[in-house]
Formats: structure tokens, C-alpha cells, sequence
């Protein structure tokens, strides 16, 4: 082109072309292609650019158009619902002398190169785009759907109900609960966007992805020395967030070679806050006054007065957390029945031959060789205690001998009535150190391990009896 050419041309106008998928779609070998050469008069011609990059220059906008009416074309049965453009080309109508175009280079890197978008709404979470949807409608619904995983849809209809009126809210009722606030923690809004098309998600797909940050979940496959925390940290995780991802899965499991580990760390795009108000009925604990009584043994415990429960209603307002309870506030209480203290006389009269009933250990040391319980076909009646640090046989608490000598199978036996019902049998000594009808106080010596009578070691048999009937002693030591 001639330099005299070049200064007549007239302005360039700059046109953004914004193609719609109503346009009737026609081949791309329908258009006429083709180098020409203008007359002496002036023609219009058209540079076609792609994202600010010159793709090349045509005689008509409508080569452009049928090069993208084809492309939206192609992908609309894959994306149904959608408002699709070509929101990355723009052309820039010329007027010259002259000038060149070629129609067939420039649709054919155009057809390569062109993007098609689609036209959607974003869920914004502090200014930042996170979701696209089809339309307002669905974006709505996918925020609907992510409040009611924490709330009923009563509930929400109700607080809608309630934010539309100007009646105040009625006293709850005993064991009334209700809904006092829905909201994001973070500034959420629903603005326009361009997205590429498989980006567009279902409200569905939409709540998974504001839940997780992701709906990707990425696997990692075990290698030969791997282990748990090389891995966490090869994913930016604690050890503790990957074992909770892999439910089943502890510090000490073992890895096998090839295994697949969760390694995708969910952190959330939106925190749901729930606020609730609950009118709860609740008991009031007695309290139990002890009284001590000199008059009584020690040992002996009486109930003078039954203690009963009280009753309240307690007002309580929650702050719940994507469903965990974060805040829990007492707004107000009533009491609906005081509480009776229960009170307990508690005898503090020491005599030497009555036991307190507290059971002290009869050796010194040593571990239970035999249980009580059936063996050899027959009831044991005793704890077998053997090998303790020293063969000293104690009282197990205050009493009177009532027995002491040998007993046939028992060998060397002492039986103490410890007179409050109890009963201690002492068997297979090898010596004893008291006498019938001598006190004695828990703690004091009154024999020695052996093996006398039917004994296949050095040990005690000790037995328990309360009012007549065999007790296992390990429930009084």
C-alpha cells in the first residue's frame, strides 16, 4: 500500500463483537474466500483480534459471525441451558484504499483459537468469585441448600416469615426451641460473570464445592518408604488431617505399597452461622448434708431425710458453627421446684472389736493366685494370695477372734468377727499369733503364711462373710 494511501484511510472504529448462540449456525465451507484487491473506491474491511492478538483481516463481520455461530453451535447439546458468546474477539472496522484481507487464514486461526464462554452467575465470598451458576435462581438455591444442611426448612420459612412481620416474638414455651439467625460468616453476593462453560455447576455440585473448597478430591498412591508424615507434608497436611481423611487409618497402621490415600485438605469457602434459642427443663441436683453422730458407730450411716431433685426451665441462646455448637449462652432461668437436701447421720463412735467395714489388704503385698469361683469342680470360697514381701498375716479390720487353730483342709485358721455383720476366715498359717475372744484392731499381725491343711503352696485363703452369706472380698478391700 502506497504512502499517498496509507494518509487518506479514514479513522479505524473498534466493534467487540459479543456473538449469542441464537444465531443460526452455518458451515464453515459455505464462505467465500478469497485475496482481493479493492477498486478506486474506498471498502471496508474488518481486523479481527483475539484477546488483544491481530488473527487477521476480512472482508465481512459476517465470516467472524459464522465462525462463531458454528463453535457455540458445537458445544450446545454439552451445554444445554446456557448462554454462550465469544467473549474473547473483537474486530476493528477499517475504511481504505486498497486494502488487503484474507478471509480463509483469518476464519481458520479464528475457528483454532476462539474461546467460547458462557454468560453465568458468580457466588462472590469477599469479593472473590468461587462458583458459577446458570442463573440467579440457581446460585440462590445452591445457598438455600448449604443453609439447610444446618437448619429444617421450617425453620426457614418461619424466620423468613417472622423477618416480613412486625409482631414480636412470642415467650417460648417449655421445651420450645427456635430459629434466630441464618448467615455466612463471610460477605457472600451473586454478581454476573464469563466462565468457561465446564465451570458452570448444578446447585448440588455447587454446595460440595463451597463445603470442601474443592470438588476435587485428590488420591496419592503409597510408595516403597513412604510413611504418614512424609506424606502429610508432601500435601501440605498435619498428620492428624490425614488420619482424618482416612477413617480407619492410625499412626501405627501399617502402609502397603500401591495403597490410595484421601489427600485433599477440605477447607471450606462459606462458614454457616446458626443462631438458636432453646426454653430447656432441667433437674437441680440435692445437695447432702453429712451430720456426724457420737452416738452411732462408726462405720454406721443413716438417712434422716430423703433428698429429691428440683426442677428449672433454663433459657438458652446457641451459636452454632457449620453445625457445632460454638457459643452457648444462660439468657434466663426459673425455678419450678426447689430441691430437698438429703441428710445423712454418720456415725463417729469408735469401738475396738467393731469394724468400719472398710476392708484393708491381709498381707503384705503379693497377687491373687486364685479368685473365688468355681475350679476343680468345685466352689472356691476365697481369695488365694501368695509370694507377698513378707509371710505377716493382718487383720483385715477391727474385730473378735472367734476362731483359732488348726482345721482340717483349712490347716492353721483365725476367723474375726469384726461385729457389723462381717466375718474373715484366715487359712493354711503356718503359726498363729492370737487366741479366741481377743480384740483386735485392722493392721495387727495375727499370723504367719503357710501351706497347712490341703495346700499345694505357702499362702492365705482369705474368705468374706456378710450376715451369713459368702462375699467376694475385692468388692470390700
Amino acid at each position: 500500500m502506497s504512502d499517498q494511501n496509507k494518509k487518506e484511510k479514514t479513522p479505524r472504529k473498534h466493534i467487540k463483537l459479543l456473538k449469542r448462540v441464537t444465531i443460526a449456525s452455518i458451515a464453515l465451507s459455505t464462505l467465500v474466500f478469497g485475496t482481493v484487491s479493492a477498486d478506486t473506491k474506498i471498502q471496508t474491511v474488518y481486523h479481527v483480534y483475539i484477546d488483544g492478538q491481530r488473527v487477521g483481516t476480512v472482508d465481512s463481520k459476517n465470516v467472524v459471525e459464522k465462525v462463531v455461530d458454528q463453535k457455540i453451535d458445537s458445544l450446545q447439546d454439552e451445554f444445554q441451558g446456557l448462554s454462550l458468546v465469544a467473549d474473547n474477539v473483537s474486530v476493528i472496522e477499517e475504511h481504505a484504499f486498497l486494502p488487503t484481507f484474507n478471509n480463509e487464514t483469518t476464519a481458520k486461526k479464528l475457528e483454532t483459537e476462539i474461546e467460547i464462554a458462557a454468560e453465568a452467575k458468580a457466588i462472590t465470598v469477599d469479593g472473590e468469585p468461587v462458583a458459577y451458576l446458570k442463573n440467579e435462581e440457581d446460585a440462590k438455591e445452591a445457598l438455600k441448600q448449604l443453609k439447610l444442611q444446618y437448619v429444617k426448612e421450617e425453620q426457614l420459612q418461619e424466620l423468613e416469615a417472622r423477618a416480613n412481620s412486625e409482631e414480636p416474638l412470642p415467650a417460648l414455651a417449655e421445651g420450645q426451641s427456635r430459629l434466630l439467625d441464618v448467615s455466612f460468616n463471610e460477605k457472600v453476593s451473586i454478581s454476573d460473570g464469563k466462565v468457561s462453560p465446564e465451570q458452570v455447576h448444578s446447585p448440588a455440585d455447587t454446595v460440595t464445592l463451597l463445603n470442601k473448597g474443592t470438588l476435587e478430591e485428590k488420591k496419592y498412591q503409597v510408595k516403597e518408604g513412604d510413611v504418614l508424615g512424609s506424606i502429610a507434608v508432601d500435601h501440605d497436611l498435619e498428620t492428624t488431617e490425614l488420619l482424618a481423611l482416612n477413617p480407619g487409618m492410625k499412626e501405627d497402621t501399617l502402609l502397603q505399597i500401591g495403597q490410595e490415600l484421601n489427600v485433599t485438605a477440605y477447607k471450606p469457602f462459606l462458614t454457616v452461622i446458626v443462631k438458636m434459642e432453646q426454653n430447656k427443663k432441667e433437674t437441680i441436683k440435692f445437695e447432702t448434708k453429712v451430720n456426724e453422730n457420737s452416738n452411732m458407730y462408726k462405720g454406721d450411716r443413716k438417712v434422716t431425710q430423703e433428698g429429691q431433685e428440683g426442677e428449672k426451665t433454663v433459657h438458652y441462646e446457641y451459636k452454632m458453627v457449620n453445625g457445632v455448637t460454638a457459643e452457648t449462652k444462660k439468657v434466663n432461668e426459673v425455678v419450678v421446684k426447689e430441691p430437698v437436701t438429703e441428710v445423712i447421720e454418720k456415725g463417729t463412735k469408735v469401738v475396738p472389736s467393731r469394724g468400719s467395714g472398710q476392708l484393708a489388704w491381709p498381707t503384705v503385698g503379693g497377687y491373687i493366685s486364685s479368685h473365688v469361683g468355681y475350679r476343680w469342680g468345685r466352689l472356691h470360697k476365697g481369695l488365694d494370695i501368695a509370694r507377698p514381701s513378707n509371710y505377716a498375716i493382718k487383720a483385715a479390720d477391727n474385730g473378735t477372734v472367734v476362731e483359732a487353730g488348726y482345721s482340717g483342709s483349712f490347716g492353721n485358721k483365725v476367723v474375726i468377727n469384726h461385729n457389723n455383720g462381717m466375718k474373715t476366715i484366715y487359712a493354711h498359717m503356718s503359726s498363729i499369733q492370737v487366741k479366741v475372744g481377743q480384740t483386735v484392731t485392722k493392721g495387727q499381725q495375727i499370723g504367719v503364711m503357710g501351706s497347712t491343711g490341703n495346700s499345694t503352696g505357702t499362702h492365705l485363703h482369705f474368705e468374706l462373710y456378710i450376715n451369713g452369706a459368702l462375699k467376694n472380698p475385692l468388692d470390700y478391700l
